[in-house]
C-alpha cells in the first residue's frame, strides 16, 4: 500500500493527499473492472434480472446477520446468497415458472423480509449506507479483502469462460459438445452472488446492477469479438 499511497500522492489534486481518497480511487480501480467482467456474462446469459435480486436480497443478508448479532454482516450476506443463487437455479430448472417469474417473486419475498427484520425497534437508518454505499469508508484491510475476492473471481471466471459463451449462445448446442450446462449455470450464479454481495457496501443495493449491466450493454453494441466486448466493457466501467 506504501507505494501507491506514493503514486497517488503526486496526482495534482489536493484530494489525492488524503488517505480515505487513495482507498476509495484503489476501491474503484478494482471494483470497476470486476464488475464489468461479470457484466459481460450477465448481459450474455440474460441475468440481469437475476444479478439485481442478488444485490437487492443483500438487505436480508444484513438482516440476518444482525438478528445473530455479528458485528459484521459479510459473512451472513454470502451465505444467504449463495443459498439464494441455489434456489432460484433450481426452481428455473424444475420449477413450472417462467425464469423471470421465479426471480420475481424470490426478490420480493427476500426484500420484504430483510425490511420486517431491520425494522424492528426502529434500527433501519443505521443500514441505510448499504442502499447508497459508502466507497470512501474503505479501509486497507477491506481492500485487501477486496483484491482477495478479485483474484478468485478471475481465476474462477477465466476457467469457465469458454462454457459459459457456448451455454449463454445454445444451451442445447452445448450439451451436444458434452457441457456440463448445469454444473455451469450454477456455478456461475453462485460466483454473481458472492462477487454482488461483497461489493454492496461499498457500491450500495439500489447502484450495483446498474455499474454491472450498463457497461457491459454499452460495450456490446460497438463489439467486434468477445476480446473487444471485454476490455470495451472494462473500460466503459472504469
Amino acid at each position: 500500500m506504501t507505494l501507491w499511497y506514493e503514486l497517488v500522492g503526486l496526482l495534482p489534486f489536493e484530494w489525492a493527499q488524503f488517505k480515505f481518497m487513495q482507498h476509495a480511487l484503489l476501491a474503484v480501480l478494482i471494483v470497476a473492472p470486476l464488475l464489468a467482467f461479470l457484466g459481460c456474462m450477465v448481459v450474455n446469459n440474460q441475468m440481469a434480472f437475476f444479478s439485481d435480486a442478488m444485490g437487492h436480497a443483500g438487505l436480508t443478508g444484513i438482516a440476518l446477520g444482525a438478528l445473530v448479532g455479528l458485528s459484521d454482516p459479510l459473512g451472513a450476506m454470502l451465505a444467504f446468497a449463495v443459498v439464494l443463487a441455489i434456489g432460484i437455479t433450481l426452481l428455473r430448472r424444475h420449477g413450472l415458472a417462467s425464469a423471470d417469474t421465479v426471480i420475481g417473486i424470490v426478490m420480493s419475498f427476500a426484500v420484504a423480509l430483510g425490511i420486517v427484520i431491520l425494522s424492528r425497534g426502529g434500527g433501519f437508518n443505521k443500514y441505510s449506507r448499504f442502499l447508497i454505499g459508502d466507497i470512501l469508508s474503505i479501509t486497507a484491510s477491506e481492500i485487501g479483502t477486496l483484491v482477495l475476492a478479485a483474484g478468485a473471481f478471475i481465476v474462477i471466471w477465466t476457467l469457465l469462460f469458454n462454457r459459459l459463451v457456448l451455454v449463454s449462445v445454445n444451451s442445447s448446442l452445448a450439451r451436444s459438445r458434452k457441457a456440463p450446462v448445469w454444473i455451469t449455470q450454477s456455478a456461475f450464479a453462485i460466483l454473481t452472488a458472492v462477487v454482488v454481495t461483497v461489493s454492496i457496501q461499498w457500491v450500495g443495493i439500489l447502484v450495483i446492477n446498474a455499474l454491472i449491466v450498463l457497461p457491459a450493454a454499452a460495450a456490446r453494441n460497438p463489439a467486434r469479438s468477445v476480446f473487444g466486448y471485454v476490455w470495451g466493457s472494462v473500460a466503459v466501467g472504469l
